[in-house]
């Protein structure tokens, strides 16, 4: 396949949920995924359209007889679907063919290809009827990325040994419902009410609703013409370079030579609205369709968002204008993401930017949204947001720092929310939830299915409270990258501040050991959610919680003393911060148990005393064990007993600090991290993961690169391939794993340079794989404008925009230089 496309050959229904994720397509605002515009929802297909922050909360009941039990889950609503359009052949004398989709028996031939350089998604489609009649099909799909209301798609049509009428039916489909997880079929999952349908135009249909719990008020329009395609040019028409943006799109231009329909109906029901087309064609001559919609989310003036919703798509421009003004807007962002990645490891990576812009775009910046960990790409983990924005943030950091701020307001307006959770605990401070969607409060279920065994279990995965110090880190490192000192001194603090009080709270001194213990939580390896055959779920001293958490107690001081005297004095007047408190922040930070055994880090206290398991016997018997979890409950058994791990628990400290930064950190704690004991840990660990969730590949690759860098460009191919090739089983058809695109992004833009912004200046720490030692990154520092790195095995190259105002301070290995305006000077690696 060319660089920058994505290409699927032939049509294979078992497939299509997971090419519906992978191209589905966005601007940030919404995201449609990649469904056929013939087909409806079933167990084939699933056509979902997503908003970005647009929730709805729903109980169901779940079990059966005394032991049954009301759940409340709060999901991102599945939208009005505005895909559909549909057709059939009425060659002249004969009575209409069946209407055609690629599931039926007329199909011959079927190619879908995601162009993510132009973010369009293009069919070719090839139907035969009995009689030897051809129908070909092609159809070009775009998510308006300029106008992030607007989506357009055009179907062109084809007759081949007939001519007569083609029948074609577009429209709003409202009466949807969530329904593309299998294992979440059986709860309540209609989130729509008060359904108005009508039209604005000759041309334009109209249909609004609004959820039934939230309230959001959803308006949609479509605009459907048609018109006769000039044989030799592209697929998009009428082009031009004019439009684009919502001044631009107004701008209305005819449909180069329309096609008197012979009859045009408008059929109007509760919950869809469709107007149905009969075209007069002649073989070898191509008519094309082309639908318009907008689509806009509100809490309120609904009636103004009606009118102006249904006027954006009756007076839209025609399809090549928006269609020329969406590419320059995808341009624009590939030219804020340079990155040079030869073969297909490049190509995964360019499929992974596409779709990390697609959730998170420039025009994420405006709305009140996290990083939901699955896109707005399906419903998987409802739509809410965990801790992936750790694998995102860093990456938005260096090219789109107010998508990453805006993220962080999504936290810190959800503060409130984290501080009543604590109090509720009787605990003081901020208590970020492990999902969160609307409100800031804890959705994370209670219950949850193992399709395995078809049981409902309880859930304690709301005990990992390390999500508080993912927050605290994305704060710090979006300072450190950006140096926002007004955003740090203001959201910031106060956040900061909020996560160390929970933490110095949760913390209790144990005087036989004489240090502060956290108990009772659940880590990064979701498998371990508390001791074999204890009554209460939660493990103690999890590694990654209390040095994560004494990291935050330090960057709290930290903070305190980087606030101007004024500022510092009314927020701690503010939020009754005292110097008694800060002195035991200071003491907790020094003082939280570690627990080692055998010379490597204990992953909690009692690890060591789990039973090993029987690795090679399980594979025998179930081959892929990435999900031991299921596996194991399906058996009566637990994870809780074996020493076994879902992803990198105690290894994800030398993910999010480099090593001479987490050698302080032990340090700190009064604790020695030489290299012997680190990699030591790391190959104690390596050989009890079971990989269950794709950041596991991610976090293994970035550290291997470092400590057994022969062993680290497999963790990278599974990092790469976990979405395209659906390693985890079924999972990707149901939406993307955004924390591990990010992340795979991210290795290559921080990991393998070993890339740090820091004391004004920017780190090098190159360690390429022989498999990966030749790529170039290009990023935005603040205060110096564009720098651009090419790395080959033993040199880098660091390459300063001429524009900017100074020069800048780099570090590659032992070696300090100054890299001056329009220069682009070579060092080796070893720092010589």
């Amino acid at each position: 396949m060319p660089a920058w496309t994505w290409t699927y050959e032939g049509y294979d229904p078992a497939e299509e949920t997971l090419r519906e994720s992978i191209c589905t397509l966005g601007n940030g605002v919404f995201a449609t995924r990649g469904a056929a515009s013939e087909t409806p929802a079933g167990e084939v297909h699933y056509p979902g359209t997503y908003a970005a922050g647009v929730y709805n909360r729903l109980t169901s009941r779940v079990g059966q007889g005394p032991g049954a039990r009301e759940v409340e889950n709060e999901d991102m609503v599945n939208l009005p679907d505005w895909l559909p359009l549909r057709y059939r052949m009425r060659p002249a004398g004969a009575p209409p063919g069946d209407w055609l989709t690629p599931d039926g028996p007329e199909l011959r031939g079927h190619r879908q290809t995601l162009d993510m350089r132009h973010g369009t998604l293009t069919r070719e489609t090839v139907y035969e009827d009995g009689a030897g009649r051809r129908l070909t099909v092609r159809h070009l799909r775009f998510v308006h990325m300029g106008d992030p209301h607007l989506a357009l798609q055009r179907t062109e049509f084809t007759p081949e040994g007939w001519s007569g009428t083609l029948e074609v039916r577009s429209g709003i489909d409202g009466d949807v419902r969530n329904a593309g997880v299998p294992r979440y079929r059986d709860l309540a999952g209609h989130h729509l009410r008060d359904w108005r349908t009508g039209t604005a135009a000759e041309d334009t249909v109209t249909l609004t609703c609004r959820t039934n719990a939230s309230g959001i008020h959803l308006a949609l329009a479509a605009r459907t013409r048609a018109g006769t395609h000039v044989p030799g040019t592209p697929v998009e028409g009428n082009g031009g370079s004019n439009g684009g943006g919502r001044n631009g799109n107004r701008r209305t231009r005819a449909v180069a030579s329309p096609v008197p329909a012979e009859a045009v109906r408008t059929v109007t029901g509760e919950r869809q609205v469709f107007q149905e087309l009969s075209l007069p064609v002649r073989a070898g001559v191509t008519v094309f369709v082309d639908k318009t919609v907008a689509l806009s989310t509100a809490r309120e003036q609904a009636a103004e968002q009606d009118r102006e919703v249904a006027q954006l798509a009756a007076e839209a421009a025609d399809f090549g204008v928006l269609l020329a003004a969406h590419r320059r807007a995808w341009e624009g962002l590939w030219q804020r993401t340079p990155l040079e990645v030869r073969g297909r490891a490049g190509r995964i990576l360019r499929l992974h930017r596409f779709h990390l812009l697609g959730t998170l775009s420039p025009h994420t910046a405006a709305l009140d949204a996290g990083v939901p960990a699955r896109g707005l790409h399906g419903e998987a983990y409802r739509g809410h947001v965990f801790w992936d924005e750790l694998f995102v943030l860093p990456y938005l950091n260096l090219h789109f720092p107010e998508v990453s701020k805006a993220l962080l307001g999504y936290r810190y307006r959800r503060l409130p929310a984290a501080c009543r959770a604590a109090r509720e605990k009787g605990l003081d401070g901020a208590m970020f939830p492990w999902q969160s969607g609307s409100e800031g409060r804890e959705e994370t279920q209670e219950m949850h299915l193992n399709p395995r065994s078809g049981r409902w279990l309880p859930d304690h995965s709301r005990l990992q409270h390390h999500v508080g110090s993912a927050v605290a880190y994305n704060i710090w490192r979006y300072w450190q990258s950006t140096g926002d000192r007004d955003f740090l001194v203001t959201q910031g603090a106060e956040m900061l501040w909020g996560i160390a009080r929970f933490w110095s709270s949760l913390a209790r001194f144990d005087p036989g050991l004489g240090r502060y213990r956290i108990r009772g939580v659940v880590g990064p390896d979701e498998y371990h959610d508390g001791y074999p055959d204890a009554p209460l779920p939660g493990l103690d001293d999890n590694a990654y919680t209390n040095a994560t958490a004494a990291w935050v107690l330090a960057r709290a001081r930290e903070t305190y003393a980087l606030l101007p005297a004024r500022e510092r004095q009314l927020l701690c007047e503010r939020l009754d911060l005292t110097e008694a408190e800060r002195a035991r922040w200071e003491e907790v930070s020094r003082l939280l148990h570690l627990p080692h055994h055998e010379g490597v880090i204990s992953q909690f206290s009692g690890y060591e005393r789990l039973a090993p398991l029987d690795w090679e016997g399980l594979r025998a018997r179930y081959g892929d064990i990435r999900r031991l979890d299921r596996i194991l409950e399906a058996e009566g058994d637990s994870p809780n007993r074996y020493q076994a791990s879902k992803q990198a628990d105690v290894l994800m400290l030398g993910y999010l600090f480099p090593p001479t930064e987490l050698a302080a950190l032990f340090t700190q704690l009064g604790y020695e991290l030489d290299e012997a004991r680190w990699h030591r840990t790391v190959d104690y660990y390596l050989a009890r993961t079971s990989h269950g969730s794709t950041l596991s590949a991610v976090v293994h690759a970035w550290i291997l690169a470092r400590a057994r860098r022969a062993e680290a460009w497999r963790y990278c191919e599974e990092a790469l391939a976990g979405d395209v090739a659906d390693l985890q089983g079924g999972t990707t058809g149901e939406g993307i794993h955004l924390g591990a695109m990010g992340g795979t992004l991210d290795l290559v833009q921080r990991g393998l340079p070993g890339l740090e912004v820091r004391d004004g200046a920017l780190w090098l720490a190159p360690a390429p794989l022989p498999q990966l030692s030749k790529f170039a990154i290009g990023f935005r520092l603040a205060e110096y404008g564009e720098v651009k790195l090419r790395l080959r095995r033993n040199r880098v190259q660091v390459a300063l925009s001429a524009a900017s105002p100074r020069p800048l301070r780099v570090r590659v290995g032992r070696r300090e230089m100054l890299v001056e305006p329009g220069t682009a000077p070579w060092v080796e690696v070893n720092g010589r």
